[in-house]
C-alpha cells in the first residue's frame, strides 16, 4: 500500500476522480484521511478468509443486514475506505444512491498490511463511531477484536482470541462464530 500524493484529498474529490476515470478500471484504491490509498492485491489465503468471514457474518446477521464485501463506507469528509467485510443495516437497495456512513462490524483481513489496519484503519473506524472491527490477523492465526470507540484514543477495547475461542458480534450477542471458521 501506498499514497498516491501528498496532497489530502476530500471525499468529494474522490469521488469525483473515480467518475472521471482517474483510476484504471481494475485498480484498486481507497481514501483513508486524505491519503488515497494503492491497496494490494489478494493472495490465496487471503481471499479465502475474505469468503470466510462474508459467509460466517451473512448466516450470523441474516437478511435484515447488508454483508458488503469491498465495498466502500463514506466515513467522515476524507476517507472512503473499502473493508473486506462490512455489516450495515438493512438492504443493497437501502445504498444505491449513496455509500453507508456507519457500520455495525468492519472486518479486514490482514497478512501484509496488520501495521495499517491496527493504526490508521482503525483510528477511521473508531473516529466513525464502528462500535466493532475485526482483524483476521492470517500471520498469528488470531482474531484481534477492537470495541468501545473512542473519539480521540481508538478503540479502547481490544482482544486476540485464537483459533479455538469463538465470538459473538456485538450486535448479534446470542450467535456465535468459531474463530477457527474465519481462518483458512
Amino acid at each position: 500500500m501506498s499514497a498516491v500524493q501528498l496532497k489530502r484529498w476530500s471525499r468529494e474529490e474522490y469521488d469525483k476522480m473515480i467518475e472521471a476515470g482517474v483510476f484504471a478500471p481494475d485498480e484498486r484504491v481507497e481514501l483513508v484521511e486524505g491519503d488515497i490509498i494503492q491497496m494490494t492485491a489478494h493472495n490465496a489465503r487471503h481471499a479465502s478468509a475474505m469468503r470466510a468471514a462474508e459467509e460466517a457474518l451473512r448466516v450470523t446477521f441474516g437478511r435484515a443486514f447488508d454483508v458488503r464485501v469491498q465495498l466502500p463506507l463514506a466515513l467522515g469528509p476524507d476517507s472512503e475506505p473499502e473493508p473486506d467485510v462490512a455489516v450495515v443495516r438493512g438492504h443493497w437497495r437501502d445504498y444505491v444512491n449513496a455509500h453507508p456512513t456507519t457500520a455495525l462490524l468492519v472486518v479486514e483481513i490482514s497478512d501484509s498490511s496488520l501495521d495499517f489496519d491496527r493504526r490508521r484503519k482503525a483510528r477511521v473506524y473508531a473516529l466513525a463511531g464502528i462500535p466493532e472491527y475485526w482483524i483476521v490477523n492470517l500471520a498469528d492465526r488470531v482474531l484481534e477484536v477492537h470495541r468501545d470507540p473512542g473519539a480521540d484514543v481508538g478503540y479502547q477495547t481490544q482482544q486476540r482470541l485464537g483459533a479455538d475461542q469463538a465470538i459473538s458480534p456485538l450486535a448479534t450477542p446470542s450467535a456465535n462464530i468459531a474463530v477457527k471458521d474465519l481462518i483458512p
